[in-house]
């Protein structure tokens, strides 16, 4: 199978046109159609409720995020309640995972490790929290993961705060974490923050060095399946 392939995407990705997407990949790679293949994009604003996420943990009636111009979705990855929006790096990586009983427990540490370096890297000090999925920094949380297995296939994964509207992380309960403030790096950096594509270009290499699979990355086309 050929070296894995990174595809971004420049202007925000519906959710539910990019769940589509890794689906239909996802079916290509159990095939093997497709290499490993990881993608980078943000969303319109959307909460999204994972396969635990609870219809308590939206603070409002469904009439305010309507009004808003917040979607509401329920997605098939793990976890509970999240918010995404444009300034948030999402990536989903489509890997095949050797099928063994600790497989997920390593991507997911992979998924977090990723996310810790990828602060530090804009000098902004991260870590993870026994028994929660996700990153942290002293000013708060500021990646949320999220994932599904499929024949050992992954799909969905990440996401990670450069400079999105943090208000909308106030309309839920994240991840159902009663309290837990959020953070990103504009918040934390201010001006001297990195832009989206400044991060996802570390990220993507950070990512592919701890998968010990190197991959440059290209803008996505409908020629991206192969």
């Amino acid at each position: 199978m050929p070296s894995p392939r990174g595809y971004f995407w420049n202007a925000p990705v519906p959710y539910a046109e990019a769940a589509a997407l890794q689906e239909e990949l996802v079916r290509a790679r159990i095939a093997g159609r497709i290499p490993d293949t990881v993608l980078f994009l943000e969303h319109p604003p959307v909460i999204t409720l994972g396969r635990r996420g609870r219809e308590d943990y939206l603070k409002h009636a469904r009439s305010f995020y309507r009004e808003s111009g917040i979607d509401i979705i329920r997605s098939t990855r793990g976890g509970d309640v999240t918010y995404h929006a444009p300034g948030q790096l999402v990536m989903y990586p489509i890997l095949q995972l050797s099928g063994s009983a600790s497989a997920s427990h390593g991507y997911l540490g992979l998924l977090e490790q990723t996310a810790v370096e990828t602060a530090r890297a804009f000098g902004v000090e991260a870590y993870t929290r026994e028994g929660m999925a996700g990153a942290w920094t002293d000013a708060g949380k500021i990646a949320a993961i999220g994932f599904r297995l499929k024949r050992w296939v992954s799909c969905h994964g990440m996401s990670f705060n450069v400079q999105p509207d943090l208000c909308g992380f106030d309309t839920i309960v994240g991840c159902g974490l009663e309290g837990e403030a959020v953070s990103s790096l504009q918040a934390i950096l201010g001006e001297a923050a990195p832009t989206v594509p400044e991060v996802r270009t570390i990220m993507a290499g950070i990512f592919g060095r701890l998968i010990r699979a190197p991959f440059s990355l290209e803008a996505w086309t409908d020629e991206g399946l192969g």
